[in-house]
């Protein structure tokens, strides 16, 4: 991606995730650079200018995990703001606005690429449970509804 100034940024940022749903698994990275360095998330990053959405999550995916998607529906559009020392005194550290993808695996055997540390599928007592990921509460919110979804889907294909 372009200059972009990521941190402190002068206007909110596009990104894109995926929720890639596999049985009864979803797909997570860590990652390997801030903002949320270490932490497990959904794979994903930032639009690139004359990039849709879903192209955008496509090749996110596929760059960090190398496994490639197909993206079903939107699961939701979020916020991601943080700031520097506390809300009511620091300035805006990060802004992104997200739009999360359900998504099938097409092809590609997932590996940790670009700026994830690690990939691996998880269990849903993992994502919906105090369990050792430490999943941020938006994380897991976007994950439970991509989940449901996909099983709903999956009925209406039977």
């Amino acid at each position: 991606m372009a200059n972009v100034q990521r941190e402190f940024p002068q206007a909110p940022l596009v990104g894109v995730g995926a929720v890639i749903v596999q049985e009864d698994r979803v797909l997570l990275v860590r990652r390997g650079r801030e903002p949320l360095k270490g932490h497990w998330t959904l794979p994903g990053g930032m639009l690139e200018l004359g990039e849709t959405l879903v192209d955008g999550a496509v090749r996110e995916v596929r760059e960090e995990t190398g496994l490639i998607v197909e993206p079903l529906e939107l699961v939701e559009l979020i916020d991601r703001i943080d700031h520097e020392s506390g809300r009511e005194s620091g300035r805006v550290r990060y802004h992104y606005v997200i739009a999360d993808y359900l998504c099938r695996v097409a092809g590609g055997e997932p590996c940790a690429a670009s700026d994830a540390d690690e990939v691996r599928w998880v269990e849903r007592i993992e994502w919906s449970s105090h369990s050792a990921l430490a999943l941020d509460p938006i994380t897991v919110r976007v994950i439970e509804k991509g989940w449901q979804r996909a099983r709903a889907l999956q009925l209406e294909r039977k």
